[in-house]
Protein backbone atom coordinates (compact mmCIF):
# COMPACT_ATOMS: atom_id res chain seq x y z
CA UNK A 1 0.00 0.00 0.00
CA UNK A 2 1.11 3.77 -1.24
CA UNK A 3 2.23 5.52 1.95
CA UNK A 4 0.13 8.69 2.55
CA UNK A 5 1.36 12.39 2.63
CA UNK A 6 -0.79 15.30 2.94
CA UNK A 7 0.51 18.58 2.31
CA UNK A 8 -0.71 22.02 3.70
CA UNK A 9 0.27 25.07 1.68
CA UNK A 10 -2.11 28.01 0.47
CA UNK A 11 0.45 28.36 -2.94
CA UNK A 12 -1.61 26.23 -5.64
CA UNK A 13 1.49 26.14 -7.10
CA UNK A 14 3.73 24.94 -4.73
CA UNK A 15 1.34 22.00 -4.24
CA UNK A 16 0.77 20.85 -7.77
CA UNK A 17 4.53 20.99 -8.02
CA UNK A 18 4.75 18.80 -5.28
CA UNK A 19 2.44 16.53 -6.33
CA UNK A 20 3.85 16.04 -9.62
CA UNK A 21 7.32 15.20 -7.49
CA UNK A 22 5.85 12.34 -5.49
CA UNK A 23 3.26 10.95 -6.96
CA UNK A 24 5.72 9.49 -9.60
CA UNK A 25 7.87 7.76 -6.72
CA UNK A 26 4.81 5.61 -5.44
CA UNK A 27 3.26 8.33 -2.75
CA UNK A 28 -0.30 8.65 -2.92
CA UNK A 29 -0.48 12.92 -2.26
CA UNK A 30 -3.46 14.77 -0.91
CA UNK A 31 -3.44 18.63 -0.53
CA UNK A 32 -5.05 21.11 1.60
CA UNK A 33 -4.61 24.77 0.86
CA UNK A 34 -6.25 25.89 4.41
CA UNK A 35 -5.34 24.74 8.16
CA UNK A 36 -9.07 24.19 9.06
CA UNK A 37 -9.13 21.87 5.71
CA UNK A 38 -6.14 19.80 6.45
CA UNK A 39 -7.87 19.32 10.33
CA UNK A 40 -11.03 17.99 9.01
CA UNK A 41 -8.67 16.08 6.29
CA UNK A 42 -6.75 14.45 9.11
CA UNK A 43 -9.97 13.10 11.52
CA UNK A 44 -11.50 11.40 8.03
CA UNK A 45 -7.97 9.67 6.26
CA UNK A 46 -4.98 8.27 7.92
CA UNK A 47 -1.43 9.56 6.57
CA UNK A 48 2.15 8.72 6.53
CA UNK A 49 3.81 12.08 6.36
CA UNK A 50 2.68 15.50 6.87
CA UNK A 51 4.05 18.48 5.46
CA UNK A 52 3.30 22.17 6.39
CA UNK A 53 3.80 25.41 5.06
CA UNK A 54 4.58 28.55 7.78
CA UNK A 55 2.92 31.31 5.92
CA UNK A 56 -1.07 30.63 5.38
CA UNK A 57 -3.87 32.36 6.02
CA UNK A 58 -6.45 31.92 8.54
CA UNK A 59 -4.10 29.64 10.74
CA UNK A 60 -0.58 29.35 10.22
CA UNK A 61 1.72 26.26 10.00
CA UNK A 62 2.71 26.35 13.65
CA UNK A 63 -0.79 26.96 15.03
CA UNK A 64 -1.63 23.92 12.57
CA UNK A 65 1.48 21.48 13.69
CA UNK A 66 0.03 22.48 17.65
CA UNK A 67 -3.44 21.14 16.42
CA UNK A 68 -2.16 18.27 14.98
CA UNK A 69 0.17 17.17 17.62
CA UNK A 70 -3.20 17.54 20.06
CA UNK A 71 -5.03 14.78 18.29
CA UNK A 72 -4.03 11.32 19.48
CA UNK A 73 -3.49 9.46 15.94
CA UNK A 74 -1.16 12.31 14.70
CA UNK A 75 1.36 12.37 18.01
CA UNK A 76 4.06 10.48 16.56
CA UNK A 77 3.57 10.83 12.72
CA UNK A 78 6.44 12.58 11.23
CA UNK A 79 5.52 16.69 10.36
CA UNK A 80 8.22 18.51 8.12
CA UNK A 81 7.73 21.96 7.86
CA UNK A 82 8.98 23.51 4.29
CA UNK A 83 8.94 26.96 3.93
CA UNK A 84 10.21 30.00 2.58
CA UNK A 85 11.13 31.09 6.11
CA UNK A 86 14.70 30.25 7.37
CA UNK A 87 15.63 32.08 10.23
CA UNK A 88 17.02 30.16 13.05
CA UNK A 89 14.06 31.51 15.14
CA UNK A 90 11.45 29.82 12.50
CA UNK A 91 13.17 26.61 13.02
CA UNK A 92 12.98 26.27 16.67
CA UNK A 93 9.50 27.49 16.41
CA UNK A 94 8.77 25.02 13.93
CA UNK A 95 9.90 21.94 16.07
CA UNK A 96 8.78 23.16 19.03
CA UNK A 97 5.28 23.53 17.73
CA UNK A 98 6.24 19.81 17.20
CA UNK A 99 7.70 18.92 13.56
CA UNK A 100 10.49 16.39 13.21
CA UNK A 101 11.71 18.95 10.91
CA UNK A 102 12.53 22.26 9.26
CA UNK A 103 13.34 22.53 5.73
CA UNK A 104 13.89 25.57 3.65
CA UNK A 105 12.83 26.59 0.47
CA UNK A 106 13.81 25.90 -2.28
CA UNK A 107 15.38 22.67 -2.05
CA UNK A 108 16.60 20.11 -4.96
CA UNK A 109 14.02 17.29 -5.65
CA UNK A 110 16.29 14.91 -5.56
CA UNK A 111 17.15 16.14 -1.62
CA UNK A 112 13.19 16.60 -0.84
CA UNK A 113 12.56 12.57 -2.09
CA UNK A 114 15.70 11.04 -0.05
CA UNK A 115 14.36 13.19 2.77
CA UNK A 116 10.96 11.78 2.79
CA UNK A 117 12.10 8.35 1.79
CA UNK A 118 14.56 8.40 4.67
CA UNK A 119 11.59 9.15 6.75
CA UNK A 120 8.60 7.31 6.02
CA UNK A 121 10.12 4.72 3.44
Amino acid sequence: MAKRILIVDDDEMVLIALNELLRPEGYEVHTSSRGSEALKKLDQDGYDLLMLDVIMPEMNGFELCKKIREKENYRETPIVFLSAKSQDEDRVQGIDAGANLFLSKPISPEKLIGIISDTIG
